[in-house]
């Protein structure tokens, strides 16, 4: 229809310059024009009748509109208008033809016809290819992880799908390829399925340095009828052995709304957890929480997955792995508590059977004496608490009960504000008489590193009862879930036993997050508090009163052990060793390439620039490689390096550290490379990427039925070797019916109205 009323194709219009080849000034032109206007204005103006003026200005206005449009538009065309466009010359230019062939485009969408490729293929065959090669010469490449050219189309009916699609490197690699090469315009046909995250800028920039357009093709339904897809499964990469951890699943659904579904993670063939959820509305993303007990030490690669429904067009995307390295190191926690009380008592007994974490407190019975438990020698706090960082580096975490600050010297408080901030531990202030606001907190040097602004004041310990109730956070949060599901875990805090005891912890600071509220009366204040602090983390629990909570409840309750451990555990579980190893993605999907990271610390905790630092590889099969990190010169104790997984596989890595041939530390993580699983996930066709592309370049995205009109508009191109065309305007179909059409509805306007 546009090229039936504009005569050109619309990629003439779009990328062609309106010029006037006529021999008279432009400017001329618009004075005309402009005399015109006024002209006919006066006129009609004049013949209005005065005394219906007013009545009629409107429709007036109306024939003034349009008998200006009829002479602007005559006075136009005697300067002749053309559209000037370069246009490629005829068998002088290459156009890439570019198929997608990866697994994606197998799928048949309407459940049994013909595939992607082969509709691809079919509307090539269908008169498109040889128009194309009638005005240019044609290069047909296949794509999937890479680029590469075949003869002929046959060729890609008979070649397997390749695992997985690298759209942006296939075209940056055709770039270079035909760096020499006349390349007027690139054709791409494909679904727009990319495993590599989307196509980079520098890929965009390349094309459009060079002026070639790409246009794509899109195949593939945009939407599914029936089907659910995970998006992700967020999981820490580290947990202790039995230990509960906690997943973030997301996922979205088309066609079972409202319908119930199994979440489960799975460790090889063992159900770790499961619970049913209720699906959200069609195309949302809804987010689902998993608790789950990893297990034993040993890296462990955990499926996340829901059980298929009747009707699913697609059940390979209902599944996602992610790896956990399960750690069993014993963590040491330093409790200082300034008076026997039950809290401490009732603390400990919690911890005493967790074979993963040992408390080692020092209990001051009167002024100048404490009683130590848990020390591993008589050496150990004998000299009360320490006063140099090899002392209390060693620790975890550091629990501060009912202390005052000035129990501490200046030192020792400069030692505990590094323990969090550079040796990255966990520090948790509970309620007390000498504690908090009470303590001299508020006034402290320390007073920084609490998440919340304590009331500077006495008196704010209360030996009153508190019912304690969760907030928004803490309902889903790993510290406080006491039961599964979030809104029953809330229900079950509501009906703790009362604490016994509470404190006014002050205003939480902006970064903190407030788990935990509890009741006093009237008065609802925080009762459990955290931040994120340096490299290390603090929280403030204004009671100490959770023992009853133990004793006044059954005794095969464990609700008092469950909440201890929870928040023990977290406190010591993400406090680094000398060397912290990490990879961007533990989960390599179609691509062996991996970037090593690693931090590494001295003895005390100070950036270890001068470190030699390996990792040692061991992969499938026996594989193994010893590569050498490399310091990073803008990050003083940081540590790089990148190989490539050549195989599928899990693969275990050791970072090890040393200095003048004294090991500093290591560490271990655990990565996996895994090919094809990717083109499983997001299989609707990616219009928005395919239209993008298109733009960004200067083509045009096509539907598959409107395809057989690109070998009329790819001509348009200021790529390879074109030549600059004026096409003239005047002849075009519209003028003529506007020629006709203007001054019929004036006069049909004028007989119908009587306005002049």
């Amino acid at each position: 229809m546009f090229e039936l009323l504009f005569k050109y194709p619309r990629a003439v219009f779009s990328k062609g310059t309106v010029v006037l080849l006529g021999a008279w000034p432009w400017w001329v032109f618009v004075v005309l024009v402009v005399v015109a206007g006024v002209g006919l204005g006066w006129l009609i103006r004049s013949k209005l009748p005065q005394a219906s003026m007013h009545v009629k200005n409107w429709r007036a206005g109306v024939i003034w509109l349009l008998q200006f449009a009829l002479a602007a538009l005559v006075l136009l065309l005697l300067w002749q208008p053309a559209i000037l466009v370069a246009e490629l010359r005829p068998q002088q230019n290459i156009i890439a033809v570019v198929v997608d062939d990866s697994r994606s485009m197998s799928i048949a969408d309407s459940g049994g016809g013909a595939t992607r490729e082969a509709q691809a293929i079919k509307a090539l065959e269908g008169g498109v290819l040889d128009q194309l090669q009638k005005k240019f010469q044609i290069r047909i490449y296949r794509l999937d992880r890479q680029i590469s050219r075949v003869p002929k189309l046959d060729d890609l009916k008979t070649a397997p799908p390749a695992s997985a699609t690298r759209i942006g490197d296939g075209l940056k690699q055709l770039a270079g390829e035909a760096a020499d090469l006349p390349i007027g315009a690139v054709v791409l046909l494909s679904d727009g399925a990319d495993n590599s995250g989307g196509i980079d800028l520098d890929t965009i920039s390349t094309f459009r340095s060079r002026r070639i357009p790409v246009h794509t093709v899109g195949f593939g339904n945009e939407q599914v009828a029936h089907d659910v897809e995970i998006n992700d499964a967020v999981v820490a990469p580290r947990a202790l052995a039995d230990s509960r951890l906690a997943a973030k699943v997301t996922l979205h659904q088309r066609g079972y709304a409202e319908q119930k579904a199994m979440l489960t993670v799975r460790d090889g063939a063992k159900v770790l957890a499961g619970r049913q959820i209720t699906l959200a509305a069609d195309g949302a993303t809804q987010n689902e929480s998993l608790l789950f007990n990893p297990g034993d030490a040993g890296a462990k690669t955990l499926q996340f997955s829901i059980d298929p429904l009747p009707g699913e067009e697609n059940r390979d995307n209902n599944s996602v792995s992610r790896l956990v390295n399960v750690e069993s190191a014993k963590r040491r926690v330093l409790y200082v508590e300034g008076e026997p009380r039950w809290e401490y008592k009732f603390i400990r007994r919690a911890e005493q059977d967790d074979r993963l974490l040992a408390i080692v407190s020092m209990l001051r019975t009167s002024e100048n004496k404490i009683y130590r438990q848990g020390i591993d020698d008589p050496k150990e706090l004998a000299d009360g608490f320490p006063s140099r960082a090899e002392e209390l580096f060693p620790y975890q975490a550091i629990i501060i009960g009912s202390v005052e600050a000035s129990y501490f010297t200046a030192a020792q408080k400069e030692l505990i504000q590094q323990f969090v901030d550079r040796r990255g531990g966990g520090l948790l202030f509970l309620g007390g008489r000498a504690s908090l606001g009470d303590g001299g907190w508020a006034g402290s040097s320390l007073a920084d590193l609490l998440p919340v602004a304590l009331p500077n004041k006495k008196g704010t310990f209360h030996r009153d009862p508190a019912t304690a109730s969760l907030t928004s956070a803490g309902a889903d949060n790993i510290i406080t879930r006491l039961i599964e599901d979030p809104a029953a875990n809330v229900e079950r805090w509501k009906k703790l036993p009362y604490l016994m005891d509470y404190q006014e912890a002050g205003t939480p600071k902006p970064g903190a997050v407030v788990l935990a509220e509890m009741t006093a009366g009237n008065h609802k204040m925080p009762l459990l508090i955290t931040e994120n602090y340096g490299r290390g983390r603090t929280a403030v629990l204004a009671t100490g009163g959770t023992w009853r909570w133990r004793m006044s409840q059954p005794l095969e309750d464990q609700t008092h052990e469950e909440f201890w451990q929870q928040l023990l555990r977290w406190l010591v579980m993400d406090t680094p060793g000398h060397v912290v190893a990490a990879v961007p993605s533990q989960m390599l999907q179609d691509d062996g390439r991996v970037q090593f990271s690693a931090d590494v610390r001295d003895k005390n905790y100070l950036p270890a620039g001068d470190a030699h630092v390996e990792a040692h590889i061991l992969g499938p099969g026996g594989s193994a490689a010893q590569i050498e990190m490399t310091p990073d010169p803008n990050a003083p104790g940081t540590f790089h390096a990148e190989w490539t997984a050549d195989q599928p596989g899990s693969y275990l890595t050791e970072v090890i550290a040393t200095r003048d041939k004294d090991e500093l530390g290591r560490d271990v993580l655990t990565f996996a490379r895994t090919d094809g699983v990717a083109e499983n996930f997001h299989t609707e066709q990616n219009r928005d990427l395919l239209e993008k592309l298109s733009a960004e370049t200067g083509g045009r995205y096509w539907k598959p039925q409107d395809v057989s009109r690109l070998p009329g508009e790819i001509s348009y191109s200021e790529a390879g070797i074109t030549v600059r065309d004026a096409k003239e305007l005047w002849n075009m179909p519209i003028v003529f019916l506007l020629l006709l059409l203007l001054p019929s509805t004036e006069w049909l306007l004028r007989r119908k109205w009587g306005v002049v």
